[in-house]
């Protein structure tokens, strides 16, 4: 985990997943963020499947499955993560049925993450979206335990289209606290500040999902 006390600029960039998932975003937006990406050293670009390919010299190339219900059939979710692999994404963030989390039904949350990790195989990283801030503690911590034990890479908070919210210190701590370092934390929804960001890390993220990284990155020193 980064000390957040002395974060600097290109510490928190080799965090973030630049990430561009409007509904309305278009080819030439797509361009001009793997081009601001490769300015501010980000990690990675997130982008909508149906964006791929996408050519992106020196940053990792991710995308989601699922998104942003997660209310599609697993063989769905699998079926778009393996295409999405196939045409270059090295990270698949999929999000989990979160009707299933509140009602207490993980082993259908088992089941639809392992459906996505076996299309994908070992070809990606597997990023778990759980939507935090839609689920109490008992579930945010199940559904952790459900990710890690289907071999996912990470657990990530919020896909920032919920309108129960996104990131918050709270879910990062206690998913960091659940996974012990096992499985990766990626923060991701309504992180628009430095500040916000650090407060984050210092929680226990070690990945996260930035549209407005210019400006958060603006607040760590050089």
């Amino acid at each position: 985990m980064a000390d957040s006390s002395v974060l600097t600029r290109a510490d928190v960039a080799a965090m973030i997943d630049h990430t561009l998932l409007a509904p309305e975003a278009t080819a030439a937006e797509v361009a001009a963020l793997v081009a601001e990406a490769r300015e501010l050293g980000v990690y990675a670009i997130c982008v909508s499947p149906s964006m791929l390919p996408v050519r992106a010299p020196g940053v990792v190339v991710a995308t989601v499955a699922g998104f942003p219900s997660g209310k599609h059939h697993s063989l769905i979710k699998g079926a778009e993560a393996k295409f999405a692999v196939d045409q270059g994404a090295a990270e698949v963030d999929m999000v989990i049925d979160v009707g299933a989390a509140l009602a207490g039904d993980f082993n259908a949350v088992l089941a639809d993450i392992i459906t996505v990790r076996e299309a994908t195989a070992d070809r990606a990283v597997l990023k778990v979206i759980i939507e935090s801030a839609a689920l109490p503690d008992e579930a945010i911590v199940r559904a952790c335990r459900a990710a890690e034990q289907a071999g996912a890479d990470f657990v990530k908070t919020s896909t920032g289209f919920h309108p129960a919210g996104g990131a918050s210190v709270h879910a990062v701590r206690l998913m960091a606290e659940t996974v012990g370092g096992r499985l990766g934390v990626k923060a991701s929804g309504g992180i628009r500040t430095a500040e916000a960001a650090a407060e984050l890390i210092a929680a226990g993220a070690t990945r996260l999902g930035l549209s407005k990284s210019r400006a958060v990155l603006a607040g760590f020193p050089a």
